[in-house]
């Protein structure tokens, strides 16, 4: 203890003692640190880096099997669609059939081809054969006879094999080699084979499906397929320090095509993946990606399950590279780095401790902390400097110093921080109550100007009632009067009939425009969807005229609490301006969607898109002004006002979104229970 002791002391009291424990510190503690830290580091991002580098292979070999197999139902597909294969079809001679599905199924190199009738019965066959079994157990074959082609894996058993043909059967049975760590397996040889399976509706002059074409190829023993992937994903020179790349193909835990080696050039066809790899892949339905040991040596593998056209998991599909040159690789450099880290270590220490003595710590501590605190640094300090002599003193009391500065600085700093954010405050303040003053301004100008618009109208639709009230009367006497004697001028009384007519409407929607609350309808809840078919309807007419296509998709869930004639005036409106849009034809989108905010259905937002010439910037900034028309010659400008006003008193919006020259889309937005708005708005 009293040795402690001493040397404690020796340390606190001589400058030199703890010169030479820094010097030595990073020698004898630092680089063993140092390198335990790179070897684990190094260890983790070689893993990790192979990993990654084995996980792009599987994802190439994944789209590569992926594309045979959607190969495989493109070829079937268009066989089906064949003129030939109709024609054959249709004289029903079985030789004619099968010689022609015989043609097609070696051109493709498939190793099966059926003809099936409407039940999933086979009826003809690539063999010539008719054993009329049925095949609709097959969900490929069930997706046809739906009108829908595809391609999956299937697995077929040795009974399902020989039925096709037995030399098909023959092929897929694979003697099974034992294997270190796989899992126990009493059996001798692997007789299911896998099979990309395809079929596909074969069609009428009609359209009418009157039969499936079903095809296959086995992949057991097909080692053009895995030559393939592994050229594909470990082309020459892509693999450095002679490591090699493989590829498989399993059934079950089995390898049926692959070109891994079991010894010399005999590939290791029937030997099975570790119980281990076995478990994860086919057990739990995981990707492994990480080293395994394969047949006798260990590679960076990457397995990933096959899944069947049940959804089953019924084999994996394997690429991987020899570890060896790598992890040799990896060990060689990094005992390199260790020698020259330890050999720069070593000469930086000796070379330290030379002119460690000249240097005194506390010293070169106040001049860094001078240096920070000419760069602005106000919280530099020398701090514990570990020394009991007068240099150790110096240090406190200059930090004591400094420590009053920034004390006196803070206080400085704390009065000019209240000062700024009582200034803020009152600016806001006063910024608060401007706004304050201007909205009340504008709410008093909006109800002067509602006010006189509903005195004007009010009046106007007076004293316009009234003569025209006189002159439809007068026009009907004198068309009663005139008889046959006005048929000369009946073209001109026609004509006048459509001005009345349209100069009440003018009107109508004036007082509409001017006390909507007066319009106001009965409130239901509504189907969106349904309205906008009932527009459409109710606007067929102007479709028709125009050539217009009309594309829907209702995807609204929500119903919306409107009235029903007050919603169709809108849509109907909205519609029409879309058609007029669209002089010489185009497309009418409707949709509909759930209008969701932060998560919750707020309402329901009901879309009407054309391909017209679009809106200019300016005017849709002008869109919804009352008397507001581009169409000159036609119209009074108040739809859009009065659509919107009839949508935001129920406290919803229309929004208007368009490109010139792209066409434009307005969208309707409406609450699921209306909130109403008060009078009082323009």
């Amino acid at each position: 203890m009293n040795l402690f002791y001493g040397i404690r002391d020796y340390f606190r009291a001589s400058v030199g003692a703890k010169l030479l424990f820094l010097v030595l510190a990073p020698l004898f503690v630092g680089f063993p640190l140092i390198t335990g830290l790179v070897w684990y580091w190094s260890n983790t991002s070689y893993q990790q880096l192979l990993n990654y580098k084995v996980s792009s292979d599987l994802v190439t070999a994944h789209e590569y099997m992926d594309r045979v197999v959607r190969g495989v139902g493109s070829k079937v597909e268009a066989l089906a669609d064949a003129d030939r294969l109709r024609r054959a079809l249709r004289r029903g001679d079985p030789g004619i059939v099968a010689e022609e599905i015989g043609l097609a199924r070696r051109r493709h190199g498939l190793d099966f081809m059926y003809v099936l009738d409407t039940d999933g019965r086979v009826r003809y066959a690539s063999a010539a054969s008719r054993d009329g079994r049925m095949n609709d157990q097959w969900p490929v074959v069930q997706a046809a006879l739906a009108g829908k082609a595809g391609s999956a894996i299937d697995i077929y058993d040795a009974a399902q094999l020989a039925a096709i043909d037995p030399s098909l059967a023959e092929r897929a049975a694979i003697n099974i080699v034992p294997t270190p760590k796989a899992a126990p397996d009493d059996r001798a040889s692997e007789t299911r084979g896998m099979i990309i399976h395809a079929a596909a509706p074969i069609l009428d002059d009609n359209d009418r499906i009157v039969g499936v074409l079903e095809g296959g190829m086995l992949l057991n023993g097909n080692l053009e397929f895995v030559d393939t992937i592994n050229a594909i994903v470990y082309r020459d020179g892509s693999l450095p320090l002679g490591s090699k790349g493989t590829a498989t193909l399993f059934v079950g835990d089995t390898r049926i095509a692959t070109n891994v080696r079991l010894f010399a050039d005999e590939r290791a066809l029937g030997t099975r993946v570790s119980q281990q790899v076995r478990d994860y892949v086919l057990g739990d339905g995981f990707t492994w990606l990480d080293t395994a040991f394969v047949v006798n040596e260990f590679y960076v593998s990457g397995y990933e399950p096959v899944i069947d056209s049940f959804g089953q998991r019924v084999g994996m599909l394997y690429v991987g590279f020899l570890e060896a040159p790598f992890k040799q690789a990896k060990e060689n450099t990094l005992i390199l780095i260790v020698f020259v880290f330890a050999l720069i270590s070593l000469l930086g220490s000796a070379w330290s401790m030379k002119w460690a003595r000249q240097i005194m710590q506390p010293i070169s501590q106040m001049s860094a902390t001078i240096t920070r605190v000419d760069h602005g640094d106000s919280d530099a300090r020398v701090g514990e400097t570990g020394s009991r002599d007068e240099l150790g003193r110096l240090a406190i009391e200059f930090d004591n110093l400094l420590d009053v500065l920034a004390q006196k600085r803070d206080e400085l700093q704390r009065w000019a921080n209240e000062l700024d954010i009582k200034v803020t405050e009152r600016t806001q303040a006063l910024a608060t109550a401007n706004e304050e003053l201007r909205q009340a301004q504008r709410q008093l100008v909006t109800s002067e100007k509602l006010a006189a618009i509903g005195e004007l109208t009010a009046g106007v639709a007076h004293e316009i009632n009234n003569p025209i009230a006189v002159i439809q009367g007068n026009l009907d006497v004198l068309r009663d009067v005139l008889g046959d004697a006005a048929e000369p001028v009946s073209q001109e009384i026609r004509l006048i009939d459509e001005q009345v007519h349209r100069i009440r409407v003018i009107v109508t929607k004036l007082l509409q425009f001017a006390r909507p609350g007066e319009f106001a309808g009965y409130v239901e809840a509504l189907d969106v969807g349904a309205v906008l078919s009932d527009c459409l309807v109710l606007s067929q007419h102007h479709l028709a005229k125009r050539n217009i296509a009309v594309m829907r998709a209702y995807s609204a869930s929500e119903w919306v609490g409107i009235n029903r004639h007050e919603l169709q005036q809108v849509l109907i409106n909205l519609i029409v301006n879309a058609v007029q849009a669209m002089p010489d034809g185009g497309t009418l989108t409707l949709t509909t969607a759930d209008w969701v905010v932060d998560g919750e259905i707020k309402g329901v937002r009901i879309s009407v898109r054309d391909t017209g010439g679009g809106i200019s910037p300016e005017d849709i900034t002008r869109i919804f002004d009352p008397f507001f028309t581009t169409k000159k010659t036609e119209g009074t400008g108040l739809g859009l006002s009065i659509s919107h006003s009839l949508i935001k008193r129920y406290g919803g919006n229309i929004t208007v979104d368009s490109v010139l020259g792209a066409g434009a889309e307005f969208s309707v937005w409406l609450l699921r229970e209306p909130l109403y708005e008060t009078e009082g708005r323009l």
